[in-house]
């Protein structure tokens, strides 16, 4: 395979590696792994666990100093991967090169799962502009919607195909978070719901929770529910103008559960960048990312609802 590096001034390279079968993905990935292994630099794998399997059987004894994730539980919430795979591993090697193979997208994903990998792998562009690691992202061309490879063009700078690199002529992440950014779909019935303001933040917690006791999830669940409502319901008396509205609904073998208030997130990458260690706060959105198995925002000025999804 070229060398994706060879075309991008940055020192961040974000390249989709689009293969066809089997053969192609060992090929693209393996060459990017004994790259940096013959390099002495720190790799990591986290793609899913089937890949995993594939790719830890090529390398055999060679594999021993590279990480492996298992993708479909790291980055079952594509908005956990950016601080908890992709930062946490390039953040335990500092001024070192990195190198990451992040499969986020793959054909098992759903359709309600999608648009959050679409935003998630735009938003790698500007999470790690400027820093010293190669994140490369396979793609299987033959499995994949047509709606995920175009997207893989608009939100890597680099794609490669048969082994070759070159510049993407759609590259245009932003456009990709904007297109995501859509108002989210309403449930087949209408919620239960319930208006809060700071008078109300630990009744809007107990709705949460009882309703989905009632509505199936584990007992071993309902800590972690508890804990993400309190933190996000905070955020809208805080951050957006002192009141909201949470709902709560089981849909398709999950508890979904979302705060409306009149806040508007600007900032794309909330939620996903860990704040100073000797900074307190700015936790919260991070907080309800890692404890949801998905979460969906919509915000434009004066409105923003976040969507949670927790597997029942």
């Amino acid at each position: 395979m070229s060398n994706p590096t060879a075309h991008h001034p940055d020192p961040f390279v974000h390249p989709a590696l689009f293969y066809r079968d089997q053969g192609e993905y060992l090929a693209g990935n393996v060459s990017f792994i004994r790259a940096g292994l013959a390099a002495g630099e720190p790799v990591a794998v986290a793609v899913p666990a089937a890949n995993l399997e594939l790719l830890r059987a090529e390398l055999g004894e060679e594999g021993k100093p590279v990480r492996f994730i298992d993708m479909e539980q790291a980055g079952r919430n594509p908005g956990r991967i950016i601080p908890r795979v992709l930062r946490a591993f390039a953040d335990a090697h500092p001024g070192q090169h990195v190198r990451i193979i992040g499969e986020p997208v793959w054909a098992g994903r759903s359709a309600v799962e999608y648009p959050a990998c679409a935003q998630h792998e735009a938003l790698i562009n500007h999470a790690f502009s400027g820093r010293r690691i190669t994140i490369l992202c396979p793609y299987d061309s033959r499995r994949l919607s047509a709606r995920a490879l175009v997207d893989a063009h608009a939100t890597h700078p680099l794609v490669i195909k048969g082994g070759r690199a070159r510049p993407s002529d759609r590259y245009s992440p932003d456009q990709v978070i904007a297109a995501y950014n859509r108002p989210l779909a309403p449930p087949a019935k209408p919620p239960a719901g319930l208006p809060f303001d700071a008078a109300r933040l630990p009744e809007a917690r107990r709705f949460v929770v009882e309703r989905a006791r009632t509505l199936g999830l584990s007992p071993a669940a309902l800590d972690d529910l508890a804990l993400a409502v309190a933190e996000l319901t905070t955020n809208s008396v805080v951050h957006g103008g002192g009141s909201g509205t949470v709902r709560v609904w089981a849909e398709n073998g999950h508890l979904v559960w979302e705060v409306e208030d009149r806040g508007h997130l600007t900032d794309p990458l909330a939620g996903r960048r860990p704040p100073p260690a000797d900074r307190p706060g700015g936790r919260g959105l991070l907080l309800v990312h890692y404890l949801s198995d998905l979460v969906h925002t919509h915000t434009r000025p004066g409105a923003t609802i976040i969507r949670c999804y927790v597997r029942r």
